[in-house]
């Protein structure tokens, strides 16, 4: 199976996703049934995006020149992928830099996200039998060649010791924040609810802190965080909602409250569903600096930096951690 022959099928799978059929809003609902942080917003989103930026020929196409992939590979490498299952499809990049580059994908798939996965899958088998050949689904990754795993801090650790000796790509907690300076208009800040609160804030993607200067006026922002009142409807959000409120609460901590986000002042970048954290900044430039070497850190949103409204929104060549995955592949081969 040369290139063109691969971009080919994912870019029919691309047209698929788009054509919503029966059969794949079928897919969707079951994906919800089983977890139920998928929502069918977030479902669609996550898929569209994935069809639109991921999926698309030409720029597919242009990827792989980027990265002067050849038609096919004399000697193709086993490539474990072990997949996370925070937000729905979030490990569909990596199949992708593994099958376009023209490697074997063996995939483990997150418990919390099997659905969607294993089904695209089986759209590819169903157009192109070959496809079995070179895309396949384990249990356990043991004896190949290589290892793409995302995981948590302490999952690391384990990827760490059993994947360690190999070529190995290894991810650990990540998150986002966004730097403000309280001139921001309310459609920009209704752009930041999006970066904070798409997918529960639950993606590494995801702001769950944000910056700002001193004496900052955080009513537009605690305005702009209204956005999505449907989410206190579901039980798993208003369960973190309440719990976390809980606890600011017995621990007589400073906090502002719109009853559906909860600002509060804390160093941490990592922030619970339902709370984002702040802190206060007093040089925008030496904070810049601070959190690109911070490893914590996967996206900065703000001015002249990654635009409000597009951390969830990543291009093919944006990877995971700063860690170009193609050319990972591409040096396998050689």
């Amino acid at each position: 199976m040369i290139l063109q022959e691969r971009i080919g099928l994912l870019s029919r799978l691309g047209q698929y996703i788009l054509s919503n059929t029966p059969e794949w809003q079928e897919v969707k609902e079951r994906a919800y049934r089983e977890n139920q942080w998928f929502v069918p917003e977030f479902i669609e989103k996550a898929s569209q995006q994935i069809a639109g930026q991921f999926l698309d020929e030409k720029k597919l196409i242009a990827w792989g020149d980027h990265y002067q992939i050849p038609a096919s590979l004399e000697t193709p490498r086993e490539v474990g992928i072990v997949m996370a299952g925070n937000i729905p499809l979030v490990g569909f990049h990596d199949f992708i830099c593994v099958f376009v580059s023209g490697h074997i994908s063996v995939i483990k798939p997150s418990s919390k996200d099997e659905v969607l996965i294993k089904h695209l899958i089986a759209k590819l088998y169903e157009w192109d039998i070959r496809v079995q050949n070179w895309v396949g689904f384990a249990e356990k990754l043991k004896g190949l060649d290589a290892y793409i795993a995302t995981g948590s801090n302490n999952s690391s650790r384990y990827f760490d010791y059993y994947f360690g000796k190999y070529p190995n790509i290894i991810r650990k907690n990540r998150t986002s924040v966004a730097i403000l300076d309280g001139s921001e208009s309310a459609e920009t800040l209704s752009l930041l609810a999006d970066d904070v609160l798409q997918y529960f804030g639950l993606g590494c993607r995801n702001v769950t802190q944000v910056y700002v200067p001193e004496n900052y006026a955080f009513e537009p922002l605690l305005n702009a965080l209204k956005k999505y009142p449907e989410f206190i409807d579901y039980h798993k959000y208003k369960h973190n909602f309440d719990y976390h409120l809980a606890l600011l609460i017995m621990g007589g901590k400073y906090y502002m409250n719109n009853d559906l986000v909860v600002l509060t002042e804390n160093p941490s970048p990592f922030s619970p569903v339902s709370q984002l954290h702040y802190a206060f900044y007093q040089n925008k430039q030496e904070l810049v600096e601070q959190l690109q070497h911070d490893e914590t850190i996967q996206c900065i949103v703000g001015k002249d930096l990654i635009p409000f409204g597009k951390a969830q929104a990543p291009e093919l060549s944006d990877y995971a951690d700063g860690v170009d995955t193609m050319a990972f592949l591409s040096a396998l081969s050689k």
